[in-house]
């Protein structure tokens, strides 16, 4: 059958959790279609999903407050009584280096609006964290010149933070859709939305056929742009698919190379971010730097998935001067993703457009995974009118397509 009343494109943790969303709350006939085999074959599968609540304007903390939210509350969110994905509640922090005043004004702001944030100088990082070095230059990746540490700084912890499994909580989503009687098709591949008199009314499909859908959610990530131009969109904001490098480091786990634990995910404001996995057995680690978010790729089926060597080295360095004890030995792998960024200010576009019953959610900037639940949470509040537990207060109208950036100037990572 080749119809159905809302029709989701893509089956990445948008698009899943989006169509299980819908389908929970009402009687909608809800289909997904996604493109690859698997689940985890697009920008999800390489997400490091690292659950932070701090950004620079508060809807987008409130946001990741509500997505936090469901991913503490999973069992209950997903209605799986033993489900895949585990929230590891191990904190983020933040480490601003130089910028001595940072830390206290983020928390400050953060706390006003209900976040708990906590400053740590450098003898409470210690006690907290023994494996950081607190110290607040950035080590000379360019040159190499000589490094001196030096101590004094200010740093900022979000114990409610942390992190998970981004395949986990797609099995997860999966399986509670199917619960749902959410029809889902891989290995379906659309070629164009269609639009009749101004009004969304289906899609066609690579083989020629179609399928007609009262409402289409276009979550597709990095593949979003060529189908919102087939509907007629004219683009408020340059979505760019950018490649994006992250890294696999296996730990020694003989006795006398263990770094001490705990570890928060960490993200130094200098250049790297990094978390543990797999039971602290590997770290993830990747960049936090801009110059870091500018290789777009003009085809998202066909970019280089493996690090260069230069990011390689250059992530190892700023590493291994952020756990000075660790081990310059163990397996050291690789995987680039990409990220779907919004080049007018990094935050995701989420509603309907121009296009009746034609919604998007596009542009996440890699800050899909953590604002997922609550991004369904606004599309399925919108398009069915009901409300549930663990639902998000923010107006989708805060993320509408046709707004103005948030961002006009500064803070154009994907830390915004």
């Amino acid at each position: 059958m080749n119809n159905c009343d809302v029709l989701v494109l893509g089956a990445g943790i948008i698009g899943l959790s989006t169509a299980y969303q819908i389908a929970r709350r009402s009687k909608l006939k809800v289909c997904i279609v996604e493109k690859g085999a698997a689940l985890g074959e697009g920008s999800t599968g390489a997400s490091s999903a690292i659950l932070r609540h701090r950004y620079s304007i508060d809807n987008m903390v409130f946001l990741a407050r509500d997505g936090i939210n469901c991913y503490r509350e999973w069992q209950s969110f997903t209605g799986i009584t033993k489900p895949r994905m585990q929230f590891m509640p191990h904190g983020v922090l933040w480490m601003p280096g130089e910028e001595l005043a940072w830390s206290e004004s983020e928390h400050r702001r953060l706390n006003g609006l209900g976040i708990t944030s906590v400053v740590l100088d450098d003898q409470n990082l210690r006690e907290r964290f023994p494996a950081i070095n607190p110290c607040i230059h950035t080590p000379d990746t360019l040159t190499g010149s000589e490094h001196t540490c030096e101590t004094g700084g200010s740093h900022l912890l979000e114990p409610d933070g942390g992190f998970s499994d981004p395949v986990a909580a797609m099995e997860d989503l999966l399986e509670a859709c199917q619960r749902e009687a959410v029809d889902i098709r891989m290995n379906t591949h659309v070629s164009a939305i269609n639009v009749l008199s101004g009004i969304v009314s289906g899609v066609t499909l690579s083989d020629g056929s179609s399928m007609e859908a009262g409402i289409v959610v276009n979550a597709l990530g990095p593949w979003c742009g060529p189908l919102n131009a087939s509907a007629g969109l004219k683009p408020t904001a340059e979505l760019t698919p950018t490649r994006i490098q992250v890294l696999y480091l296996d730990l020694p786990s003989e006795p006398g190379s263990i770094l001490p634990m705990p570890l928060p995910a960490c993200a130094d404001l200098g250049g790297v971010y990094f978390r543990t996995q797999n039971n602290n057995q590997q770290l993830v680690v990747g960049s936090t730097l801009e110059s870091d978010e500018f290789e777009i790729v003009h085809d998202p089926d066909n970019f280089d998935r493996f690090p260069d060597e230069d990011f390689k080295m250059r992530a190892l360095h700023l590493l291994h001067h952020r756990l000075p004890d660790l081990p310059y030995r163990g397996s050291v792998r690789g995987y680039c993703g990409l990220y779907t960024i919004n080049r007018s200010d990094v935050h995701p576009i989420v509603g309907e457009t121009e296009v009746k019953n034609l919604y998007i959610a596009n542009g996440f900037s890699g800050h899909g995974f953590k604002l997922a639940p609550a991004i369904g949470s606004l599309l399925a509040q919108t398009i069915t009118g009901n409300r549930t537990d663990l639902d998000t207060d923010v107006p989708i109208e805060f993320l509408s397509a046709n707004r103005e950036p948030l961002i006009i100037t500064g803070q154009k990572s994907a830390l915004a």
